[in-house]
């Protein structure tokens, strides 16, 4: 990817890193194991792109 990105994709990118942590562990107890991950927070920069 290009050095020089527009803004819009750069927002774009930071509410995705943003949106990547961990599913707390009080929702992971609360729903007994079966909430174990986000599937915003699977993503890899190579694999999985953005949309547009």
């Amino acid at each position: 990817m290009a050095g020089n990105k527009p803004l819009a994709l750069k927002l774009r990118l930071i509410k995705a890193e943003r949106q990547r942590g961990p599913v707390p562990s009080w929702i992971i107890m609360r729903t007994m194991g079966r909430v174990r991950f986000s599937p915003k927070t699977r993503r890899n920069w190579r694999i999985r792109k953005l949309k547009p």
